[in-house]
């Protein structure tokens, strides 16, 4: 059992039967006794709840287990993944499962499923990835009145905001946690 002392940012626990993460806390004096609030994510549906809990208050930890899927493809809200050492293992998860990560997806790449009491509750994509840049408005000179960016299309279908020197089919690095540009790959054009 974990107690408030232990729940430190990225700590995961149970609460009202499922699964969150810490993201941020801050200590309170309440009343007698010390308290925390804790700014914490549901694993399952990815919404945020700030909770207070006393000094008295225990937590289970939660059982999350990882193993390694590979993505097929995608047919409307329906994504394909297969076992990558038995392919003919395949089993689909919805969008609402994967959330914002579906704008990642390349077809045949190996991502870890999170699961729950024996259930996909979400996957984990590399932090920084290449995608090729599939679409970008021309670069004009002198046009920095939007702080020097402009939005692109990566091959998967996701928008970034860029510098302006990147062109249709650089090879750019995006850290898919943030949305956020990194830098242009070296094996760009």
């Amino acid at each position: 059992m974990l107690s408030i002392s232990d729940l430190k940012n990225g700590t995961e626990f149970i609460y009202l039967d499922e699964p969150y993460a810490v993201m941020d806390t801050q200590h309170k004096q309440i009343g007698w006794g010390g308290g925390l609030t804790v700014r914490m994510k549901n694993l399952i549906n990815g919404k945020v709840l700030t909770e207070n809990f006393r000094s008295n208050d225990r937590f289970p930890e939660a059982d999350l287990s990882s193993a390694l899927i590979k993505y097929l493809y995608s047919h409307r809200d329906a994504y394909w993944f297969a076992d990558p050492k038995d392919p003919s293992r395949r089993f689909q998860l919805e969008k609402n499962v994967l959330g914002e990560n579906t704008a990642y997806l390349k077809t045949n790449m190996e991502v870890d499923a999170i699961s729950f009491q024996e259930r996909i509750i979400n996957i984990k994509l590399p932090i920084k990835m290449e995608f090729v840049v599939k679409d970008a408005p021309p670069s004009i000179k002198g046009n920095t009145a939007q702080g020097g960016t402009k939005q692109v299309t990566l091959e998967t279908g996701a928008s970034v905001a860029v510098p302006l020197f990147i062109d249709q089919g650089d090879t750019i690095i995006v850290n898919t946690q943030t949305n956020n540009y990194i830098e242009r790959s070296q094996k760009a054009k």
